[in-house]
Parts: C-alpha cells; structure tokens; sequence
C-alpha cells in the first residue's frame, strides 16, 4: 500500500511539473510598452524584454475550430517547467498592509525565485529564507521613512505578512513560506524590543558609526572580523536598555535578556535597511545571515545503529560496511542543499557521533565519501552540489531552466574528525587548511565556482527521486 501511495505521488509531482509548463503562454513585451504594463507584470526582466503572463482561455484545450478537421489533444511541452508563472490572477492583497511595496520590487521578484514552489523546501535554509527575511528587513525599513517607525503592529503584521505570501505566490513562489522559513506576524512588530520609533533609536544609538560599520560588509573576512556584526550587537544593546536594564549583567536577572536582544538587533537591521538602498542592504543582510548558517550543520540525521553494527568494533567486511554507510548517507542526500562550509560541519558531526558508537576507522577514506556526498544529488549524473559559502541566488531562463551556482572545490574527500577534536574547526582559524573555503575576490565570476542549470526534465525527475 506504502509502495502504491508513494507511486501516486511521483506521478502526480510529475505530471504537476507538465501542468505547469502549460498553464501560461509566454510572450516578449518590447522595451517601448514595458513601462505601461502593471507593476506585478514587470517582475521578471531579461535582456530581450519582460515576460508577459497572458491570460487565454481553455488553452489546454484542442482546437476545434469548425473550418478544419480536430487535432488530437496533445499538450504542448513548455521550454521549461520551471519558467515564472502566476496564477493568472492579480494577488488577493488585504489593502490594509501599509509597507511599499515598491520599494522592494526588484527584491520581491528575486525571493519568488529564490523560493521557487518546487525547489522551495531544498533550498530554505541557504538561499529561500535568507532572501525572504532580508526582503521583510527592507520592506519594514524603507517604509520606515514614512511611517516612523521600525516596527508594525500585530495586526498590520498579519495582512503584511499574507500580501507579501499572495505577491510571491503570484510570481511562483512556494504558498507555504511562513511554514518552510518558520515566518510569523510576530516578527515583523517590535516583540520585546523597548525601542521602534526611527526618532528614539536615532537619539540613543550611535547612528554614524553604526552605518560607517555596516554600510559595506566584506564578503569574506566579516564572519572573522565581525565589525558590523559587533556594531549591530552593541546598537541592540544600548536600545534593549532604554528601560532601565544596565546591558549584560542582567542577563542573569532577566531570563529573557538574550530574546530581547534578538529582537532589537532586527530593529537595528531594519534601520540600517532605511539608510541604505535595497540591493546594497540586501547585500548587507545576506552575508551577515550566512555568517550564522555557515556554523551550523542544517541536516538531519537519522540512528547510526545500522553503520555501527557493519563497521563497529573492528571491520570485518569492507564491502558491507560501506554499503551500510552509503544506504545512510542517502538519507542525507535527499534533505536539502548545503554550503560547503556546512558539509565540512555536517562531516565532523557524523564523524563524532560514529565515533562514540565505537567506530575508529576513518570510513569517510574507507568508503570514499567527499564533502559534497552530504548535500543534495542533482543533475544526470547524480552529482553532489555544494552551494559557495558566499551569498547567492537561484537564476531562471525560459529556455534552460533553474540555475545556481556550486563551488567546484567540493570533490574532495570528507575530513574524518580526530578524537581530540571536540567541536568543529572554525574557519577563522588560518593555521587549519579548510577546503573549498572561497577566497576574497573582486570579479563576478570565480574561477573556482560552476554555473549549474537544471533542465527541465533534469527537474522534474530529480523532485521524483527525492520522494522515493
């Protein structure tokens, strides 16, 4: 019964994928009649012109026309599944969310990419939801410049936070972000922050140095030097003090210092946002995220019983033992993308927690497995894809598909930790090679980098393959 449901469901995802390369025509507006079209239909740009969703009915539909005989009903293949479509509907807005949105248009347009409905979920933790939170960051900030203040209401908060889902799903975003990037009203008010007003901040933070800090985030060395980052948390401290709480030491008092705090370093954010234009900020915004998730490993990991139970206790079977760790590590493969900073966090954790299952021999040299073997198995050829620990984001060309960017300093073999080694090895420590670490550069295009793209079939029958 398991086997018949789990067949349905491939079926239905790919034929789902059929549908909707169908579901809208296509056309080329020239560059004389963009500017006369809504400002939904102008999201998508590429160098020919904008895409245009044309709305036509029964276009799945034969055409019977009496003059000449019935063609069979054959659906014709769109280049790509994956193209921006909408729902052929102008977003159901509530028209009680106060936020200009066209401060943000071209930011929103990237997050509907970035978020595409099907690669949504494989995608969250290192480009969809840090492009999602950074563009909420924006919206409230550039809005600020009205309104006044940093923060909305609960109640504003919740049809914001609906519209922003409705435009995103228009351009063919996932329908379940606030899900998938854990989202809530809650985070776009104040929450416990005593500070919102742009005036009150202004008179208590050291505004000038707070911007000469943040303005421009080197790419590389910030997650090591941490000069905005420690400038953000020394504004959120003095905010979160404004009541009378003397900084730190109250910590220890007040067990909700360290959520406080958090929650005034988005206040923080959202001003930067305010006083620095969409694109810089968003640059601002995503290196300092990545700096946090680049320390953390995002996969899951399932008992290590198994793998004990072939390789525990001396080997005695090479041949099952690696069999029994490549059957684990395909339960990796099929979660999500991750950075290559995070494959190196994600290899020490299973190396430790293999260890303590008595396990000594380095199985990652035994069984050759390479840092990318713990990220997301893409393309024909079932190849690992390790995302560069530098911000990026997904691309979509109406001919080729969805494309994104994998550093091809991933083919190397995966570190085994030593048993002294307790945590994982910063990457801040210069005296630890650490592989596939990029290195500062001022060009676009890296040599140590690869351009991706997944057709569309490649897609289809890659988001099949993760279901099995």
């Amino acid at each position: 019964m398991r086997e018949r449901l789990s067949l349905n469901l491939q079926l239905f995802i790919f034929f789902l994928c059929l549908y909707e390369s169908n579901c809208v025509q296509m056309d080329i507006v020239p560059d004389s009649e963009r500017n006369s079209l809504p400002l939904l239909y102008q999201h998508v740009q590429y160098q020919q012109g904008s895409l245009l969703v044309e709305e036509k009915a029964d276009i799945l539909l034969p055409d019977t026309s009496p003059t000449k005989a019935p063609q069979p009903f054959i659906p014709l293949l769109a280049p790509s599944p994956l193209t921006p479509y909408t729902n052929n509907t102008m977003p159901r807005l509530s028209g009680l969310c106060t936020l200009k949105f066209s401060a943000a248009d071209s930011m929103i347009s990237t997050t509907a990419v970035d978020c595409l409905a099907s690669f949504a979920p494989f995608l969250a933790n290192v480009i969809c939801c840090p492009q999602l939170q950074a563009t909420l960051v924006i919206l409230i900030g550039q809005s600020s410049k009205d309104s006044g203040t940093l923060a909305l209401d609960m109640a504003q908060a919740m049809h914001c936070l609906s519209d922003v889902q409705e435009i995103l799903t228009s351009q063919g975003a996932n329908e379940t972000l606030q899900t998938i990037c854990s989202v809530y009203p809650s985070n776009l008010t104040e929450a416990s922050c005593p500070v919102k007003d742009v005036n009150d901040f202004e008179s208590i933070v050291d505004s000038t140095t707070l911007l000469a800090a943040c303005e421009k985030v080197d790419p590389v060395n910030e997650c090591c030097t941490q000069i905005c980052q420690n400038a953000i948390s020394e504004a959120a401290r003095k905010i979160a003090s404004r009541d009378g709480l003397s900084g730190i030491n109250d910590a220890h008092i007040l067990p909700g210092y360290s959520a406080r705090l958090d929650d005034c370093k988005s206040i923080v954010l959202r001003w930067l946002a305010s006083r620095i234009d969409p694109l810089p900020a968003k640059q601002v915004l995503r290196r300092i995220s990545n700096c946090n998730l680049n320390k953390f490993c995002p996969l899951i990991f399932p008992d290590t019983q198994h793998v004990a139970k072939r390789c525990g206790n001396g080997i005695n079977n090479k041949t099952a033992c690696c069999s029994a760790m490549a059957k684990y590590i395909s339960h990796l493969q099929k979660q999500s993308f991750i950075t290559n900073l995070q494959a190196l966090d994600c290899a020490a954790l299973l190396g430790r927690q293999l260890q303590k299952m008595n396990i000594s021999a380095n199985l990652y040299d035994l069984c050759h497995i390479s840092l990318k073997d713990f990220s997301l198995q893409v393309g024909s050829q079932e190849s690992g894809c390790l995302l560069p620990s530098l911000p990026s984001d997904i691309t979509l060309d109406q001919y080729t598909g969805i494309g994104f960017i994998c550093d091809l300093n991933d083919n190397i073999a995966a570190p085994w930790p030593s048993t002294s080694q307790l945590a994982s090895v910063s990457s801040c420590n210069k005296t630890v090679k650490m592989p596939a670490l990029p290195a500062a550069t001022t060009s676009g295009n890296d040599q140590n980098e690869n351009y991706v793209m997944l057709p569309a079939m490649v897609a289809c029958f890659m988001i099949v393959a993760i279901l099995k």
